[in-house]
């Protein structure tokens, strides 16, 4: 087979599995009747609880950061051993079950835990309450972000950062005007995909805390209670929330790296 030949089957399947992706996108919002879609958006416990989760998912991508991102550059600069381990352990969440997840947090967080007893004496309780759904959020997203920084540390010439230290600059100097820079991009798309996988978290949050509702756990709600007539609409606007989101985050950070690259 000749390269243009090749080209051609490869087209054909990758149009195929874009197919696949697009079909049930499509097919939800042609049987979403306009009636029904801006009757979804006027629902003020639906706007309240798309709201709800996006300021969560963002709230909770933002604190994590503030350790994943160190984190990120210690596996990309650093030879230690259990290297392997750590990279393993980070890649777990992402490859057992959201359910599991959430028992397994609900045994952390819960309130005869440790962390729920010390909690509980500053009057807090994780179990139905927004920390606790960031939580659940969190636990399931931050490896996007880690392994998304990590790639781009790994981008970035070590020898610019040993000039900048030779030059009389601290580690912490080094690391915020050289390293965080140029991984830049790596760094936003990463806190893009938590962000975006926060937003969609189901199973591990509904075990944490099916009170207040997050948008993917009040979807499952309205059909489990009323059928897929009620769940539809509430589902299409929220995928459509999500992709304006998504796209508009993607948009900001290629600009951003566009910007860095002038």
């Amino acid at each position: 087979m000749n390269r243009s030949g090749l080209s051609l089957v490869f087209a054909i399947l990758g149009g195929l599995v874009l197919l696949f992706i697009l079909a049930p996108l499509v097919g939800i919002f042609l049987r979403t009747t306009p009636g029904e879609f801006f009757e979804t958006v006027q629902d003020k416990d639906i706007t309240a609880s798309i709201l709800l989760t996006l300021s969560i998912s963002m709230f909770t991508t933002l604190v994590f950061a503030v350790g994943a991102v160190p984190l990120a550059f210690l596996l990309a600069r650093k030879n230690f051993r259990g290297r392997s381990l750590v990279q393993s352990l980070i890649d777990l969440p992402i490859v057992i079950p959201h359910s599991a997840a959430g028992i397994a947090l609900l045994g952390l967080v819960s309130r005869d835990s440790v962390l729920g007893k010390a909690a509980s004496y500053i009057g807090l309780d994780f179990v139905g309450h927004p920390i606790g759904i960031g939580i659940a959020m969190a636990f399931v997203s931050v490896p996007f972000l880690i392994q998304s920084a990590r790639n781009g540390f790994e981008k970035v010439p070590v020898r610019l950062e040993k000039a900048a230290m030779n030059l009389g600059a601290t580690g912490w100097r080094a690391f915020r005007t050289i390293s965080v820079p140029l991984a830049g991009r790596s760094i936003v798309s990463g806190l893009v995909m938590m962000f975006s996988r926060g937003l969609s978290e189901f199973g591990a949050v509904v075990i944490i805390a099916y009170y207040p509702m997050v948008t993917p756990v009040l979807i499952w709600d309205r059909f489990n209670s009323f059928g897929l007539k009620y769940a539809r609409p509430v589902a299409a606007v929220f995928i459509l929330v999500c992709l304006i989101f998504f796209v508009a985050l993607r948009l900001l950070s290629n600009k951003k790296a566009d910007d860095q690259n002038r």
